[in-house]
């Protein structure tokens, strides 16, 4: 069997054409995985719509009828960053039941990645920074309320803090949020995660990897989780517009080979996030996505999944 990825074509919707968010990667990235052979069309699995109530076991009532409804005030739209429409609120909620999907297939088969999703800096109560609702935090409250898994790590690689799910989960000891991140980047205001690793400016490949290392086999070891939901964020590259590190392509196929070898091989299912990341150069950003998949595959091969 191939890798099982997750993809519904309504992760993808029009935006304004001044609009810089790189929504034509979704699909670019589908298709990328299947025309290089990363997974077999049999493989690819299709989210449906999750109820409101999963989505409110994260976030406010008020704040998710308002948002799926379109009557946000002015100001909290703004924070958000992105332009409500129908169908964004339509895919704002299928992207959510891809990563519940992706936690599901990863708790039945040892590993498998959405094609979208890490949304961290979604509150309860508000959006920001291009996030809606809290993807990640939302399909953990699920496999918990489902019996299907009680100890989870949040392991947040993309290169800014994973501030919404820290607060989200800051008195809930059977989740444990790790972030690294760029120190000085979105957001201004850091939360406190249950182990902040922040990082200078410039940060490159080896030093990275490095830092990785002296963390990740610890936290498997004093979590022991049940599930890992890596957020494999591709902003930390050098020529991410919205980053601050200077990993390489090299780099982050390392990164994504050094997590998923890890956790895999000590028996910690993943499922994989694609997490941020922001180019005017859409090729070359959909291949960073790629490289969590490219790795995911060969480590899903590897250990006989």
């Amino acid at each position: 069997m191939d890798l099982p990825i997750v993809f519904h074509p309504d992760y993808v919707v029009p935006l304004p054409p001044e609009h810089r968010f790189p929504m034509a990667k979704f699909r670019l990235l589908y298709e990328l995985l299947l025309r290089d052979g990363v997974t077999d069309i049999s493989q690819v699995h299709t989210p449906e719509l999750p109820p409101q109530d999963w989505i409110e076991w994260v976030h406010d009532k008020d704040y998710v009828e308002g948002y799926c409804q379109g009557t946000l005030e002015p100001k909290a739209q703004r924070r958000i960053g992105l332009p409500w429409s129908p169908a964004l609120a339509r895919r704002t909620c299928i992207a959510v039941g891809g990563s519940i999907l992706t936690a599901k297939l990863a708790l039945s088969q040892g590993l498998a990645c959405n094609t979208a999703g890490g949304t961290h800096h979604a509150f309860p109560s508000f959006g920001s920074g291009f996030c809606i609702f809290n993807d990640m935090a939302i399909a953990t409250r699920v496999v918990q309320e489902l019996g299907l898994a009680k100890t989870i790590l949040i392991l947040d690689l993309d290169v800014h803090q994973g501030d919404a799910t820290a607060v989200i989960f800051q008195n809930d000891p059977n989740v444990f949020t790790f972030s690294m991140h760029c120190e000085a980047n979105f957001p201004a205001k850091k939360q406190i995660s249950d182990l902040d690793v922040p990082l200078p400016i410039g940060m490159e490949d080896e030093e990275y990897l490095q830092t990785l290392a002296d963390y990740l086999p610890d936290i498997l070891s004093q979590v022991k989780p049940d599930l890992v939901f890596y957020d494999a964020g591709v902003d930390p590259h050098c020529e991410d517009r919205l980053g601050k590190l200077a990993l390489t392509d090299t780099g982050l196929w390392r990164r994504e080979m050094q997590v998923l070898s890890t956790c895999v091989s000590l028996g910690y299912p993943v499922a994989g996030i694609i997490g941020g990341g922001y180019s005017d150069d859409l090729e070359a950003l959909v291949y960073r996505h790629s490289l969590l998949h490219r790795a995911a595959s060969q480590v899903y091969h590897q250990y006989r999944l």
